[in-house]
């Protein structure tokens, strides 16, 4: 009798076990329920005030966003958060490029969040106007704190101006303050106009410095040290330490040369290092110092008040400027004018007196 013939493949895979599925079904119906039910001013309220990190960053992206209609509910947010806010010591950190801020920021953030803090590192990139990136990097070099339940990491928007940006940070801050961080450092990159926008929203100006980092910088740096309350020599270890020692002794010498700050705080001059965990305590004994003189002597509020005036009358001449440029008869006409001037048929002077009043005629 002829045997019957095998069809199957000495290669053929049994079937197994039936995978589960890539797709978390229930993590998709609640991303479907929230697009048909956005969460209204109150829920964001509500979720922020709970800690909800979810509902905080929803809310800090519609404050990031340029649709009106994102910006006309970002601002009932932020209205609604306002009696929440202004808890917070706030930091502003700055320091030339390779000076060691993420570095620094990381392990100061560790040490604070060891100690029960809640903080929050906001970001100002002043160059995004120009490469239209971000400093997401910043995130990622800050792998452990960032781990941390009791840290949170924003990095500010890529190609925004300095100026939106540094609005939208303020902004961001009082969300923060809401969501219960105690803490909120302001980093600011490289050296600019972004050092005053920082200056503008926090209690304590910190800036970080290389030991030996040549005259050449030094000029850049003397309008930024005459705003700092404490200026810290970075990478103090290994061979680095005299430097870092003869760095601080020069720093305190030229601080006595700038005029008393408003605060009628003198400026300290320390030494740290994020790899060796070393003057990071002194640092943060050095602000709460500093918070406790100026809370003494009245100058928090003026100064908080002093901030909000600013950014009121910021905003202003922003959103003025804004209307202006958007106004019809102005971009009808500014084009024309604008070629005028360059054949020198007509003054500049002149020319914005013309435009203006095509403007306030509308």
């Amino acid at each position: 009798m002829k045997k019957k013939e095998s069809h199957h493949s000495a290669l053929s895979v049994s079937n197994g076990i039936e995978q589960p599925s890539s797709v978390n079904e229930a993590a998709v119906a609640r991303l479907k329920h929230q697009k048909r039910k956005p969460l209204s001013s109150k829920q964001f309220l509500e979720g922020i005030l709970s800690g909800n990190r979810i509902v905080l960053s929803q809310a800090i992206t519609l404050i990031e966003s340029s649709l009106p209609q994102h910006q006309e509910k970002a601002q009932k947010i932020i209205e609604k958060c306002l009696p929440y806010s202004g808890n917070s010591t706030r930091i502003g950190i700055t320091g030339v490029p390779g000076v060691g801020k993420s570095s620094f920021i990381e392990t100061f953030g560790l040490h604070l969040t060891s100690l029960g803090h809640k903080l929050a590192v906001l970001a100002i990139d002043p160059s995004s106007e120009r490469s239209k990136g971000s400093i997401l990097g910043d995130k990622t070099r800050m792998e452990e704190l960032s781990t941390q339940p009791n840290a949170f990491i924003r990095p500010s928007p890529s190609a925004g101006s300095l100026g939106g940006v540094a609005r939208k940070t303020r902004e961001t801050i009082i969300l923060c303050e809401t969501a219960g961080f105690d803490t909120i450092i302001i980093e600011t990159v490289g050296v600019g106009q972004s050092e005053t926008a920082v200056h503008s929203m926090v209690d304590f100006f910190l800036l970080l410095m290389l030991a030996g980092a040549g005259d050449e910088l030094q000029g850049i740096k003397r309008g930024i040290m005459e705003m700092a309350d404490a200026i810290a020599i970075t990478k103090a270890d290994y061979g680095n330490i005299q430097k870092a020692n003869r760095a601080k002794a020069e720093y305190t010498n030229a601080l006595h040369l700038f005029p008393p700050s408003p605060s009628g705080w003198i400026p300290k001059v320390l030494t740290c290092s994020a790899h060796k965990n070393e003057g990071i305590k002194e640092i943060r004994e050095t602000i709460n110092e500093y918070e406790n003189f100026i809370r003494k002597n009245g100058f928090f509020s003026t100064q908080r008040s002093e901030q909000a005036k600013y950014w009121l009358f910021d905003t202003l001449n922003r959103n003025l400027q804004d209307h202006f440029y958007l106004n019809p008869e102005v971009k009808k006409h500014l084009l024309k004018y604008q070629e005028n001037v360059l054949d020198n048929k007509i003054s500049p002077f002149v020319a914005a007196r013309k435009l203006l009043n095509k403007y306030f005629k509308e």
